[in-house]
């Protein structure tokens, strides 16, 4: 299967009641600021490089960002702050994202998330979880050349280690762990307004997960050659 196979297979899916009527629902009702976008209103696939070093994981869509859009973090304050953070340490070609057909391209990037479908007040219940786990972790197959795995809050983390096979690692902002497989696992906290606007995640902090990880790329090419 390629990604662009699992990415059809990933839109397709009905496995969650709760879900499917929930972004349907989203998706018809709308709200006053978008009224006149063509919501999606189905489970989100991946975006990005194909062939990427860098893997990002996320929580889920939002019901009026990736949920409308259909891209992750396309849309919405939190794409607002990853997809700056993107350009500026030279992953991204724009340094925003408004919607599917806007020209941004990631380069050795794919981002990901937990659950595809938009929740219920941004939770997602564990039966949920697990239904999604089976597309994640065909993409951490897929992915063949991902050196580097940033995951964006705890749930991310915790689920990423479940499938990963890792146990007893903390999560802490910033925080890297250096995994038996080689990749490196970097934590972050999830640039949601909850975090953004209350001053826990502060946009120097979070731009230097992004030079970190860009930093230690370049570190492991030199060592190569």
């Amino acid at each position: 299967m390629s990604i662009e196979k699992l990415s059809r297979t990933i839109t397709a899916c009905t496995k969650c009641p709760r879900l499917a009527k929930y972004t349907r629902a989203v998706a018809e009702k709308k709200v006053k600021r978008f009224k006149d976008c063509d919501y999606w209103g189905k489970p989100v696939p991946g975006f990005g490089d194909a062939n990427a070093e860098v893997l990002i994981i996320g929580l889920a869509p939002g019901a009026h960002g990736a949920n409308r859009t259909g891209r992750m973090f396309t849309g919405d304050s939190s794409g607002d702050w990853l997809y700056r953070a993107l350009y500026e340490t030279g992953f991204a070609n724009q340094p925003g994202s408004t919607g599917r057909e806007d020209g941004l391209q990631l380069n050795n990037v794919f981002i990901t998330a937990v659950a595809r479908c938009a929740p219920p007040d941004n939770k997602p219940l564990p039966d949920e979880i697990e239904n999604c786990s089976a597309f994640l972790e065909k993409e951490l197959e897929l992915l063949r050349n991902v050196k580097v795995v940033l995951c964006l809050g705890h749930l991310a983390f915790n689920r990423y280690c479940k499938l990963h096979g890792s146990k007893g690692l903390d999560f802490a902002h910033g925080k890297k762990h250096k995994l038996t497989s080689g990749i490196t696992l970097v934590c972050s906290y999830h640039p949601s307004r909850q975090n953004t606007q209350t001053g826990r995640l502060k946009w120097d902090d979070w731009l230097r997960v992004f030079g970190e990880i860009r930093n230690s790329l370049l570190q492991a090419s030199l060592e190569i050659h």
